[in-house]
């Protein structure tokens, strides 16, 4: 525990939620859901003006909707709250060098290590300049609180949601902690919190009051010293600058349940080049694949594959996830695929191979040398040999043609162009009406509210699911554009690339 508040936790308010508002005019003030929009889809984030309607993060969208049918449900659209999270993580690193990301919208800052702040007053000012940055570069609002510890820091900023500061003085933590459920405190469940319950502890008051022996004998030694610890307001844990990634991974849920073979295989093919995707936006490569099956029974089975070295190759990956999916019995259907890479490393096994090849080419020059020198020709290793008449043609050359190559094979008809999926949330721009978003589809058309951040609410057109002068789109800025025709022009720069 520090004597001055200088550990500050900020957590962003209903963060995806708030993004899709901020991006979205005419949805401001209203309920905003965000997560998986099928049968079996889960609500990632609410708005607070949807959680006044019982909606809250993990629910089954299906049961948000019972609960606020005229809420608006759209997909995650991660691009953006990534891209908003580095600026908002940028902040946070100008305060102090020590900043560890707990998520794209939560963070613990060590103050005293930036020099920022040194007691409560400096404290203080440090975290309402923080909030006010947040809302001048991005336009939306977060939760700040400052305390002596870790754990106070983030029951802080929770108490102050939303778009608050709390500061808890030291030597308060207790008097503060009293009165709140066991809830409160991290690393407390519905298990936990319910066992409690039933031993007459719903306070963190309580707990202290149980004292550390009771809570031993209760969950155990390690939970039990913890918990005691917590409810003292005790917490030593420093603030870690770096977190390095494990994993990269990505699953889907399906709303039906999979029973095609063949349509399984093209799921964790299309789930492979995902993880890749991410795996090389992290700037790493993995050496271990991961399958995930989650079976009609919900049970769960996951088989790894690791390779000779690390990899980042969608080939090798998607080749890796198929070889294990031979070894899964899929019979009965599959509710969720998942494709993972662990054994993360910031090189790949065609690194290695290139070392590889330079050191043999060394070896190769060497030996070379050294029988030019004694008048004798050594051959390189792997060189080409001589061949008959002919030999030397490649594409173009005298041996074939690319015609010929071409002509060699029956002719295949080029595959139909993929339908377009517009689902509700999605960016899109129009030839003539410019950027939008897509509130609706169905029935061959597609419904577009053309707006954009900072404008007004804006009018809706209705499409044809096929009509060429509309596209997919990526999201735009959330500050910084508000002339519609530079917003435009941003849009159109970013659909070309």
């Amino acid at each position: 525990m520090r004597a001055a508040p200088t550990i500050l936790h900020l957590d962003m308010d209903a963060f995806y939620a708030s993004v899709e508002q901020a991006s979205k005019p005419s949805l401001r003030g209203k309920a905003v859901i965000v997560g998986g929009l099928g049968p079996r889809g889960v609500v990632a984030t609410a708005s607070y003006e949807a959680r006044r309607f019982g909606v809250h993060s993990a629910m089954p969208t299906a049961q948000a909707r019972r609960l606020c049918p005229n809420g608006a449900y759209l997909i995650p659209r991660f691009r953006l709250y990534q891209a908003v999270s580095e600026i908002v993580m940028g902040l946070l690193r100008e305060l102090s060098p020590l900043v560890e990301p707990l998520s794209l919208d939560e963070a613990f800052v060590d103050l005293e290590a930036g020099g920022t702040a040194f007691d409560s007053k400096s404290a203080r000012e440090t975290g309402e300049r923080l909030r006010a940055d947040i809302r001048a570069v991005t336009g939306l609002s977060g939760s700040v609180g400052l305390a002596g510890s870790k754990m106070l820091a983030k029951v802080a900023s929770e108490e102050a949601k939303p778009a608050g500061l709390l500061l808890i003085e030291p030597g308060t933590e207790r008097e503060l902690l009293a009165p709140m459920s066991v809830r409160t405190l991290p690393g407390v469940g519905p298990v936990t919190g319910e066992h409690l319950r039933r031993a007459g502890i719903t306070t963190v008051g309580e707990l202290a009051e149980a004292g550390e022996d009771e809570l031993v004998r209760m969950v155990g030694r390690s939970h039990g010293v913890g918990l005691y610890r917590m409810a003292l307001g005790l917490d030593d844990r420093p603030v870690v600058a770096e977190r390095d990634a494990k994993s990269v991974s990505v699953e889907d849920t399906f709303d039906v349940d999979l029973h095609d073979r063949v349509r399984i295989r093209t799921e964790v093919q299309r789930l492979a080049d995902r993880c890749v995707q991410r795996l090389r936006g992290s700037g790493h490569s993995g050496r271990t694949i991961v399958l995930k099956v989650r079976r009609y029974d919900f049970s769960t089975l996951t088989r790894s594959e690791t390779l000779r070295g690390p990899t980042d190759d969608p080939a090798v990956v998607r080749e890796a996830a198929a070889r294990l999916l031979e070894g899964v019995d899929t019979t009965g259907g599959v509710r969720l695929l998942g494709v993972g890479v662990t054994g993360l490393a910031d090189y790949t096994q065609e690194d290695l191979f290139a070392q590889s090849m330079a050191a043999e080419a060394e070896a190769e020059a060497e030996a070379a040398a050294e029988a030019a020198a004694e008048g004798t020709a050594a051959e390189p290793h792997g060189a080409a040999q001589t061949a008959g008449p002919g030999a030397a043609g490649g594409l173009g050359g005298p041996g074939g043609s690319a015609e010929a190559v071409e002509s060699a094979g029956p002719t295949v008809e080029p595959e139909p162009a993929p339908e377009r999926r517009w689902a509700a949330g999605s960016d899109v721009l129009h030839a003539v009406y410019g950027p939008g978003w897509v509130q609706g589809s169905g029935v061959g058309r597609v419904t577009v509210r053309f707006e954009q951040p900072g404008s007004a609410p804006g009018r809706v057109r209705t499409f044809r699911v096929e009509d060429p002068e509309l596209e997919l789109s990526d999201p735009l800025p959330l500050v910084g554009l508000d002339d519609p025709e530079a917003a435009w022009g941003a849009a159109r720069r970013q659909g070309t690339t």
